[in-house]
């Protein structure tokens, strides 16, 4: 029986929504940021090729489809069916109020099956999707911010 999960994050970033937009509207730019994405082939205006790292060294790949695209406001997509995983998404672009940035939001819906496969999504996700979504928007705001994204990865640390 599958499970249907659904997670929401929403962050400011100190730029204007179409640079945001821009940013992610080429699908490329993605694994920079999304820490379990490998790779993003874009076929063409509406189909892409998605590739994430599983466990035991087993990738995970699926097509989507742009199903509603907003110029500097909001795109959504959801996965063809034949694919390794059922998920559905959006980012939406919004100013803030005051102009001073934008308001990011990225919902994703995704079911997991039961079995070896749910196992699998299961560990992508992580035990807190919301945490993983949270950090990859974190990332996302880093680099379009600072043009970096700061890490502690390949640091020395304290004496043990």
């Amino acid at each position: 029986m599958n499970q249907s999960i659904k997670v929401q994050k929403t962050v400011t970033i100190n730029r204007a929504p179409q640079e945001l937009y821009r940013c992610w509207r080429n699908f490329e730019n993605l694994p920079q940021f999304t820490k379990h994405l490998k790779s993003v082939k874009v076929y063409n205006d509406h189909r892409s090729h998605w590739i994430t790292s599983g466990v035991v060294d087993r990738s995970i790949e699926w097509d989507a489809d742009i199903v509603e695209d907003r110029e500097n406001e909001l795109i959504r997509w959801a996965t063809v069916e034949g694919g390794d995983v059922s998920h559905s998404g959006l980012i939406e672009f919004r100013p803030t109020p005051n102009d001073r940035g934008t308001v990011v939001r990225a919902v994703l819906e995704y079911d997991s099956p039961a079995g070896a496969i749910g196992d699998t999504i299961a560990k992508l996700f992580g035990e807190a999707p919301e945490q993983q979504l949270g950090d990859d928007l974190s990332r996302f705001k880093m680099l379009m911010e600072a043009g970096e994204i700061a890490t502690t990865e390949g640091q020395p640390h304290g004496a043990q």
